[in-house]
C-alpha cells in the first residue's frame, strides 16, 4: 500500500526546500520580477498524473545534485488551474503537463514538457 501512496500522492508540492510555491497572481509576478536578476524555472505539475510525478522526482534529483543559479517555482495545476492558464497566456506558451518554463528578463525563453524536462536545458 505504501508504494501506491507514494506514486499517487496528492501533496501540493515536493518536500524539497528549493521550491517557491505559486499560489497567487502575486507569486507569478514575484517570479517574473526575479527573472530580471537570474533565470527562473516554473514547474507545472499535475498531482494526479503518474508521468508528471515521475518527471518531477527525476527533476528534483537533478536540482538537488547541482549548483544551478536558478530560482525554482512550483505550481500544482490541479489546485490552481486559473494560475496555470495565466502563466500560459502571460508567457505565451502552450499549456502542457508536466511542463517547465524558463523565464529571463520577464519573458519565457524556453519551455519543455514530459521527457524533455531536464536541468541541463536551462
Amino acid at each position: 500500500m505504501g508504494i501506491f501512496k507514494d506514486l499517487f500522492s496528492s501533496k501540493e508540492n515536493s518536500e524539497k526546500t528549493f521550491w517557491k510555491l505559486i499560489r497567487s497572481k502575486e507569486d507569478i509576478e514575484a517570479a517574473k520580477t526575479e527573472s530580471f536578476e537570474k533565470k527562473v524555472a516554473i514547474f507545472k505539475h499535475s498531482t494526479s498524473c503518474f508521468i508528471s510525478k515521475t518527471v518531477l522526482r527525476n527533476f528534483e534529483n537533478e536540482v538537488a545534485n547541482s549548483q544551478a543559479d536558478v530560482s525554482f517555482y512550483f505550481l500544482d495545476l490541479l489546485k490552481h488551474r486559473d494560475l496555470s492558464n495565466q502563466i500560459a497566456e502571460e508567457f505565451n506558451v502552450t499549456h502542457q503537463s508536466p511542463q517547465l518554463i524558463v523565464i529571463k528578463d520577464g519573458k519565457a525563453i524556453k519551455d519543455f514538457s514530459h521527457e524533455g524536462i531536464s536541468l541541463e536545458y536551462i
